[in-house]
């Protein structure tokens, strides 16, 4: 049975994150934690105090010079190693072409249109600011981040600057899933997609310790400096859980 240290781990490694989702749910009953985020009402309709007594009001004619770029329209666009193509919205509609590589027994996919197009040391960097790029984060963040030997390196590249931050990198990359367990990913969902952000479900079968699961693995990311990262700003910015089968899912793999 996983205890609470367990539960309260790296979201991210056994095999990385996912095989530690997996062994709570098949010893135990899979419970769904709903998280309630409150809204902070701000009030705009204070009163404000009339005049005592009528005053004169000089009025300027309006300025007709040009208004200025709101934030959205300021925030930088493209890849940090020059791919080509921005999406700022859409999604994934189709089967995405890709070159299947292995890192040790799990096959991530590679593209020169969507990416890595880079690498810092053993992460994988530089995806294409578009839903299939994005996608093709997500997948190559299954690989690098159940691989135990390479995950703390990639979590340093592959992490937002956020307030979890710090915590995520703390703790570490966790430990390998050992001898005799298998990930293939098998599908995939675009949940959402604006430009700046992304949550990227990748279904995977998973086999062990004589299981064999589907299971789901949700990816919170966002767009910074030029490229895809895990969004440190979420505090569960992983969340892997099994699931019955690939219904809904448009299959991908190697």
């Amino acid at each position: 049975m996983a205890n609470n240290e367990e539960n309260t781990s790296s979201p991210f490694t056994r095999p990385g994150f996912i095989v530690a989702a997996i062994v709570v749910a098949i010893v135990a009953t899979l419970a769904i934690t709903l998280a309630v985020v409150g809204a902070f009402n701000r009030s705009e309709d204070e009163a404000v105090p009339a005049p005592e007594s009528p005053v004169a009001v000089e009025t300027e004619a309006p300025d007709s010079s040009p208004a200025p770029e709101t934030e959205a329209e300021a925030a930088p666009t493209g890849s940090a190693c020059g791919l080509p193509g921005v999406e700022l919205s859409g999604t994934v509609a189709g089967t995405p072409e890709a070159e299947w590589v292995y890192q040790n027994a799990i096959a991530y996919p590679t593209s020169a249109t969507y990416g890595p197009a880079s690498s810092e040391g053993a992460a994988r960097t530089c995806f294409q600011q578009s839903p299939t790029g994005a996608l093709f984060f997500a997948a190559n963040a299954v690989a690098q981040g159940s691989d135990v030997a390479t995950a703390e390196e990639w979590m340093e590249v592959a992490l937002s600057e956020g307030p979890y931050r710090d915590t995520f990198l703390a703790q570490g990359a966790g430990a390998d899933g050992g001898a005799g367990t298998r990930l293939q990913i098998a599908g995939f969902k675009v949940l959402s997609y604006d430009g700046s952000k992304a949550t990227i479900d990748i279904a995977a079968r998973f086999s062990g310790s004589g299981e064999n699961v589907v299971i789901s693995a949700m990816y919170y990311l966002i767009w910074e400096d030029g490229d895809w990262k895990i969004d440190s700003n979420v505090a569960t910015p992983m969340d892997a859980a099994p699931i019955p089968d690939l219904a809904g899912y448009t299959p991908w793999g190697a």
